[in-house]
């Protein structure tokens, strides 16, 4: 027994050791964490259980019959992040450079399995040359089997990737399909083929960083929705995230004991929005003058900057938050912000986390390029999001609210439970100087000073029309309240739709306007 535990002992020492200790010292040298010290990491002391660590490939061509390393590029197991389960895969870049080969994937595959079977987030930390050349097909097989796991994974787990390395070519398709994805500064990347082989085709040359770095894939592709300074940092900013999140789709968000006064009036939400209608303010204020204070976390921020999304706490109770921001824009919806605002709605209805909209939105973008693109179509996935949710909707009309897009901000019309707008809400068709150019077209023309007659008649429709009191008459606000009032009044609002429940119509599942 004694020499059979020894020899245990050798192949787990063997498996903790990876490629050897050259290639250990060649990933610190590039400022990067091992796979198995990103998982010490990222985990509770001590929590750690690890599957399938003495795992060999099983290609004897190529000469990788001589090279058996036990774990075959990937560590997989479960562990504890702040005391709850959570399921974790992590490449091994120093075994075949993290490269992706049949037993590889049915190790990953085990581990998401697992994952669903008992209601657990999986985190997957990429570090991968792609697939295995050595192993062909077999390497193909393997990523489509990952990825219709992450598909059936959607919606009733959380899924988060970390991108901690390369990521080329099909191996982007899982982080894709996840729900978050995060990037390290300088030393991660993403893209289906490289700088050489856009070199060989289109003749452009480009950076890896520029191509598929994260600040690249955080601010304009949309790709990432966070871009940390270090690997720590993107480590500890999953655990924060995972903070906010359910297990799975069954269970509701985690409430931590709260810190901030539910009754707290907000004296400084007063005098943020400006007198001057077209004067842009920054939704940031209002958002952290609202919420449990300092709890904010904010998801795509370098991306598509006219909306807001995030994570954020209201009496301990975690809840999405999504906001126009006049500072960028003019708050107004996009192709992108569209984007960005519909998936991150999708995601909090599907875990059963409540969303709270603020609302200063002028419009959709007006252009050609928007038009072109398809404006409407993607206009239309930000609508749709916000009808199909039957999580508790409560949303604040601060300043603008004008035309289609009043409707698509969680109006009342499309399943708000609990709509509010500040006294200097504006809701109506369209701005007041639109509307008097359409209205009053002829008398205008006919004025012997048309500039001064058209300011009258801006401040009288304005005065008389772009106000909140037309919308409470009619029931389409149920309040209109002051500035400091609105934290205490959400507090009891969300704590009245606790159990919110709708019938939806028996489908398979819609069919959003992709």
């Amino acid at each position: 027994m004694e020499d059979r535990i020894e020899d245990l002992r050798k192949r787990r020492e063997r498996a903790a050791k990876g490629g050897g200790e050259d290639r250990i010292a060649s990933q610190h040298e590039r400022g990067k964490m091992t796979a198995r010290e990103r998982i010490d990491y990222f985990l509770d002391d001590g929590t750690f259980h690890e599957f399938d660590r003495l795992r060999t490939h099983r290609n004897h061509r190529f000469g990788m019959e001589e090279r058996q390393i036990p774990g075959d590029g990937v560590v997989t197991g479960y562990g504890e992040v702040d005391g709850r389960k959570t399921f974790v895969f992590a490449h091994d870049f120093t075994v075949f450079g993290g490269s992706l080969g049949e037993v590889f994937a049915e190790k990953v595959c085990k581990v998401m399995d697992k994952a669903m079977d008992v209601g657990a987030p999986v985190v997957g930390l990429n570090d991968s040359a792609g697939a295995r050349i050595q192993e062909g097909v077999a390497s193909l097989g393997g990523f489509a089997e990952i990825f219709r796991r992450n598909t059936e994974a959607s919606g009733v787990i959380p899924q988060i990737s970390a991108i901690m390395g390369p990521c080329a070519g099909g191996a982007v398709y899982s982080p894709a399909i996840t729900d978050f994805t995060f990037m390290v500064k300088d030393t991660s990347h993403m893209f289906i083929t490289g700088p050489d082989v856009i070199e060989t085709v289109t003749g452009e040359q480009v950076s890896f960083e520029e191509l598929g770095g994260a600040v690249t894939h955080s601010a304009t592709s949309g790709v990432a929705h966070f871009a940390a300074d270090s690997e720590e940092e993107a480590l500890d900013d999953i655990a924060r995230l995972l903070s906010y999140l359910p297990a799975n789709n069954v269970e509701d968000p985690p409430r931590v004991e709260p810190w901030d006064d539910p009754e707290r009036e907000a004296d400084e939400l007063e005098e943020i929005v400006p007198n001057a209608p077209r004067k842009p303010y920054d939704m940031h204020d209002v958002i952290g003058g609202v919420v449990d204070e300092g709890s904010f976390f904010e998801v795509h921020e370098r991306f598509a900057k006219n909306v807001i999304v995030g994570f954020a706490r209201l009496d301990g109770h975690a809840i999405g938050v999504v906001a126009n921001n006049p500072r960028v824009n003019a708050g107004t919806l996009d192709i992108e912000s569209s984007q960005k605002g519909a998936r991150f709605v999708r995601f909090c209805d599907a875990f059963n986390i409540p969303i709270l909209t603020f609302e200063d939105v002028p419009g959709f973008m007006p252009g050609t390029d928007q038009e072109h693109g398809g404006i409407i179509r993607h206009g239309a996935k930000l609508l749709y999001a916000f009808s199909e949710a039957t999580v508790p909707l409560l949303t604040v009309i601060t300043r603008k609210a004008y035309g289609g897009a009043y409707c698509v901000m969680s109006s009342k019309h499309i399943g708000g439970d609990v709509n509010y707008a500040w006294p200097t809400a504006e809701i109506a068709v369209m701005g007041p100087k639109g509307a008097v150019n359409v209205l009053y077209r002829e008398e205008l023309s006919e004025a012997e000073d048309p500039d001064a007659r058209r300011q009258e008649l801006i401040d009288e429709y304005r005065e008389e029309f772009a106000n909140p009191y037309i919308a409470a008459d009619r029931g389409f606000v149920d309040d209109v309240i002051e500035p400091a009032e609105t934290r205490a009044r959400l507090v009891d609002d969300l704590h009245m739709l606790k159990g919110k429940r709708t019938d939806q119509p028996p489908k398979k599942h819609g069919n959003i306007p992709i």
